[in-house]
């Protein structure tokens, strides 16, 4: 008889616990949370938290609960269960904790645990999370993302481990870093530097074209985003700070100091500091002032109608010229489109069009069609901003007191302007005004004639004018404190990512701080010579790196081995010494008057018959000899001011020798025991440029 035995799957107790933990998380981030909303749907995969993040966008901000290879996709795959509930929770629970207006690095990060998880036709289960796949995770982000993204991911993931293992969802607890490296953002010189800059900074042609187009503007839209971005010029603003400015921002101030007046901005900085003015410089003043009239001009009746609609909520605003069909049970074509909009449009095909759309309903046939006024009135008033008499409850604006309200489709490429509806100036419209559109629409740039010295079409983005500013302030010698104050900063760490300084901008401030040029000698002091080579061509040079040392430069390359003889810079035929050089010749004739003092005591000690002493008398004879040699070039008046000054003749210390010699071996070869004749050679600057 054959007896069968009953497999009896064991599972741990902390297993057990952990399993407990993620249900228990998961009910309570759907029933009792209510991040995101109360009214949120948490079953969706496909959440709108548009409102939820206090966003005023044209385009609609939606969480995907896609997997991580269908992102991309027309109709994207949801995330598999149970790692798609357990993603849901986490995400509502971080935002109720940690909220944030940019949730794309958390989605992402849960994205791709789970396609970690589902590798080789596993069942992603977030109990299943354990270091080796957060390691797969991690490379997968490194694989598909820019460095700088992979690591935000990177430390959302690090985020996620160290949650689950706060709030023992893991079921073997262990704490995991992000191993993908921070990118280096110091490099000052080469390709990558240049590129960098390029993609952060507008080019000089896109300043030229927007200080025309300031001028010469007619159209509305083309004087509004012209007028925007000359304020983005005056001081470095993110732009949802400055499309939340009120109407009434202007400050006017008397420096006690001078007298003279100051001229400012109220502004809200977006990341957490603090209300402040901005003061703008006396240069940009007139500038600010004519850009913040042309801004209230255009947008003055938009403003008017939003006070309308809050003094009354339930009535249809219209100009006073219209007032009387108020009064009309119905609306023909034409009224109805002097109702609707500003310019003139093509009848009855754009009247028919919006009636449609908005389904109000239409009696009679082409333009002989009348409309019920009571329906018209319903739609239009359906379609004020969410939110609406409030434009941002965190701030406090009414959407009456806004600077950049308009009226609906005033800077829409195609459509008319809507004469009763309102709504904020978007991001979207300053880009779709300051670059070329993928769907064929043209910059301002591009309509006016304007384009970079090569022919191509000129774009900026609003942020670019941030990072212009901020490296200028760096150029012009602002304190990092001031610059922080300045972009309303919380923390002066931040400047370094907006310091996009040239190797260029360096040495032009290093001259300015000498001032005297007759303390600079050699290359750097010549007017031909200020600029820095990138390192793709200084790594074909003959000297690949140097540092500065007691007595000039070292060129020794510290990628190949550690030195030699640290601290013997004058027995080393990679020591350089620049003619002209006050600090370093003063260093040099110190250091050769101790050597003699040094080779007196070493002489000295060698009479009275102390061990090895005869070996010191050798070395600062040979060094001695080596600073008197170097003191008479110094001191040639037939030596030009700037020569390059390098030993030759002097073979450098082999540690093979001194291991030889310490195990009383014969070396290598004779030619490594033997002392080149030392000999200093002066090496002009032009000998130095061939």
């Amino acid at each position: 008889m054959c007896l069968v035995a009953e497999v009896v799957h064991f599972t741990p107790r902390s297993e057990l616990e952990a399993s407990a933990n993620v249900r228990d998380f998961i009910e309570v981030c759907r029933t009792k949370l209510t991040a995101f909303g109360a009214a949120l749907c948490f079953d969706d995969n496909v959440w709108d938290v548009t409102e939820a993040l206090g966003l005023k966008r044209s385009k609609r901000e939606r969480i995907v609960f896609s997997t991580w290879g269908s992102v991309n996709a027309t109709n994207p795959t949801p995330l598999s269960e149970p790692f798609l509930s357990f993603a849901k929770a986490y995400l509502r629970y971080q935002h109720g904790l940690r909220p944030t207006k940019s949730i794309g690095t958390r989605i992402a990060a849960l994205r791709v645990v789970e396609a970690a998880l589902s590798e080789n036709g596993l069942v992603p289960d977030p109990l299943n999370i354990n270091p080796q796949i957060l390691n797969r995770a991690a490379q997968l982000c490194a694989d598909k993302f820019t460095k700088a993204t992979a690591f935000r991911v990177g430390g959302q993931l690090e985020m996620l481990s160290s949650f689950m293992v706060d709030s023992h969802l893991m079921a073997v607890p262990v704490h995991w870093k992000n191993p993908i490296r921070r990118p280096r953002d110091s490099v000052r010189v080469g390709k990558e530097f240049d590129q960098e800059r390029h993609d952060k900074l507008p080019s000089p042609a896109a300043l030229s074209a927007l200080a025309n187009i300031f001028r010469i503007a007619r159209e509305p839209s083309d004087v509004l985003v012209s007028s925007l971005v000359a304020i983005l010029c005056s001081s470095p603003d993110r732009i949802n700070e400055l499309l939340y400015l009120e109407s009434d921002c202007e400050v006017t101030q008397t420096i006690p100091s001078t007298g003279q007046l100051a001229y400012g901005l109220r502004w809200r900085p977006a990341k957490g500091a603090e209300p402040m003015i901005k003061w703008v410089i006396p240069a940009m003043a007139d500038v600010v002032k004519e850009a913040l009239n042309n801004i209230r001009r255009l947008t003055q009746e938009a403003r008017d109608i939003a006070k309308w609609y809050e003094e009354h909520p339930t009535q249809l605003f219209l100009p006073p010229s219209l007032a009387h069909l108020r009064d009309c049970g119905r609306l023909s074509t034409q009224e109805l489109a002097d109702v609707l909009f500003v310019e003139p449009v093509d009848l009855p095909a754009a009247v028919r069009i919006w009636a449609r759309s908005n389904k109000v309903g239409a009696t009679g046939k082409g333009l002989q069609n009348t409309y019920s006024f009571a329906e018209v009135q319903a739609a239009i008033l359906a379609k004020l901003p969410d939110g609406f008499p409030v434009a941002n409850a965190e701030l406090g604006l009414k959407y009456s007191d806004a600077l950049c309200l308009i009226q609906e489709n005033l800077l829409h490429f195609n459509k008319a302007t809507l004469r009763g509806e309102v709504g904020m100036v978007s991001h979207e419209h300053l880009s779709n005004r300051l670059a070329n559109r993928v769907d064929g629409q043209r910059s301002m740039f591009d309509r006016l004639g304007f384009t970079e010295p090569d022919g191509s079409p000129i774009g900026v983005t609003t942020h670019q004018f941030r990072h212009y500013l901020n490296t200028l302030a760096q150029i012009g010698g602002l304190s990092q404190l001031d610059i922080a104050k300045w972009s309303g900063r919380k923390d002066v760490r931040q400047n370094e990512a907006y310091d996009h300084q040239s190797d260029r901008d360096v040495l032009a401030l290093v001259r300015s701080v000498v001032g005297d040029e007759k303390r600079m000698h050699g290359p750097l002091a010549r007017a031909d010579r200020l600029a820095l080579i990138p390192r793709d061509e200084f790594a074909r040079l003959k000297v690949p790196t140097a540092h500065t040392t007691d007595f000039g430069y070292c060129i020794h390359d510290f990628t190949m081995l550690p030195c030699q003889i640290h601290r013997d810079c004058m027995n080393c035929d990679e020591q350089v010494c620049i003619k002209g050089d006050e600090v370093r010749e003063a260093n040099i004739r110190m250091r050769r008057a101790e050597t003699a003092a040094l080779l007196e005591q070493a002489r000295s000690a060698t009479a009275q018959g102390y061990a090895g002493a005869n070996r010191w008398v050798e070395h600062q004879e040979r060094t001695l000899v080596r600073f008197d040699k170097l003191c008479e070039i110094i001191d040639d008046p037939n030596v030009p001011v700037g020569s390059v000054i390098q030993p030759s003749g002097i073979v450098p210390v082999s540690r093979l020798e001194q291991a030889a010699q310490q195990r009383g071996l014969k070396a290598p070869t004779t030619g490594l025991l033997e002392l080149a004749a030392d000999n200093l050679l002066p090496v002009t600057s032009e000998e130095a440029d061939a």
